[in-house]
């Protein structure tokens, strides 16, 4: 018999005796072993709060079978990698402008485009500013003969442009460094977005955030960040509903973060990452049987007309 108590390390049959005492079908249980071996008890078993009863009851729905839990891990684990790669396209391209604006204006030596005098003069940032470019400073000596391209400039000028340094930095880092850039600076580089700069603020760190979850393979479709984003032109044509006042979709969930990648991303390359969407949706529909796909949309956030956004025109005038 099953017992509930404790944490303590259990063995794949008893693993799998826990699932069936809550209530989950298990007719093949070498495949549940094997996935479990693979995969892990721990990361599965997160995906299990769509198929409870309720809050309260923590037991499975009727009938539900470990199949379907399987399939809503593995649709997470690939709805995961497209956004992952698409968010990669997106921080090397902030990466990009950030350093072509900095470089042009201040220089492309380290000396010059990591002077304080280049930064906000904002009392407030003050220790910011200090802080990060001392992080900057940091990652200049400690990748100078780690990375070939760093190395190549270090050996053949003697310094590394801010367009090869950014390729070492991380998305946190570069986001905040465009916090502490001058006004005119964050406007010039925030316009090529569509956004004001406070808005690009805000919305850098949601997308380092999804990025740093999408590889160390967090669980990604039902998460809510603790920023939430501007009320947009999306909110209003998709005609998202609200609820005292706030649309109850595109705010904090996931469906906010495809909002960001519409932003950012060309037409093009927002398109396919739709399509390919879509098609893993019409696919973990297919796999459901206790639960309806809706379910899954709501707890990602997603309005049912979701796929319209990629009509919607950046800028409406």
């Amino acid at each position: 018999m099953y017992n509930r108590s404790g944490k303590e390390f259990k063995n794949l049959e008893e693993q799998i005796e826990i699932l069936e005492f809550k209530g989950l079908i298990i007719s093949n249980y070498e495949f549940a072993k094997e996935v479990l071996l693979r995969e892990n008890y721990f990361f599965l078993n997160g995906y299990r709060h769509l198929f409870m009863k309720s809050e309260n009851n923590k037991r499975f729905i009727d009938g539900t079978t470990f199949e379907e839990l399987y399939s809503l891990f593995l649709f997470d684990r690939q709805f995961r990698n497209v956004i992952f790669k698409n968010l990669l396209i997106i921080e090397n391209n902030v990466k990009s402008v950030i350093s072509y604006q900095l470089s042009l204006k201040y220089g492309y030596k380290e000396n010059d485009y990591l002077k304080e005098k280049n930064f906000t003069r904002d009392p407030e940032k003050s220790r910011q500013v200090n802080d990060l470019l001392k992080k900057m400073k940091r990652q200049v000596r400690s990748n100078a003969n780690q990375h070939a391209a760093t190395m190549h400039y270090v050996s053949n000028y003697g310094y590394i442009p801010l367009w090869v340094l950014v390729k070492v930095l991380s998305f946190g880092i570069v986001g905040e460094l465009f916090s502490i850039l001058k006004r005119e600076d964050q406007e010039i580089i925030a316009n090529m977005y569509n956004m004001d700069p406070d808005e690009l603020i805000n919305n850098l760190p949601i997308l380092s955030n999804y990025r740093n979850l999408c590889a160390h393979e967090d669980i990604v479709f039902e998460n809510k960040t603790q920023r939430v984003i501007e009320d947009t032109i999306y909110h209003q044509l998709l005609k998202i509903n609200k609820m005292d006042g706030e649309y109850i979709y595109g705010k904090n969930d996931l469906f906010a973060l495809i909002i960001l990648i519409k932003q950012m991303l060309k037409d093009v390359e927002f398109k396919d990452m739709v399509i390919e969407i879509d098609r893993l949706l019409d696919n973990l529909a297919y796999n459901l049987k206790t639960i309806p796909l809706s379910k899954v949309l709501d707890r990602m956030g997603f309005p049912e007309n979701w796929e319209d956004i990629q009509n919607i025109k950046k800028r409406v005038e």
